[in-house]
């Protein structure tokens, strides 16, 4: 069944990325703290964003 709607699915995402409105999550490298490092941008300030629901 997934086969069916994989092609679908990936072009739905691609839509969203392309639309600027895909959000990727930040690979923290450090123990959490007011500074944090990631594996995409280095240290950086870490604000609390309560993303528990993906929003």
């Amino acid at each position: 069944m997934f086969q069916s709607i994989k092609a679908s699915i990936q072009n739905e995402l691609q839509d969203i990325k392309e639309a600027g409105l895909y959000k990727d999550e930040r690979i923290i490298t450090t123990p959490q703290g007011a500074h944090i490092s990631t594996t995409q941008a280095g240290q950086v300030r870490n604000f609390c964003a309560n993303n528990y629901l993906g929003l």
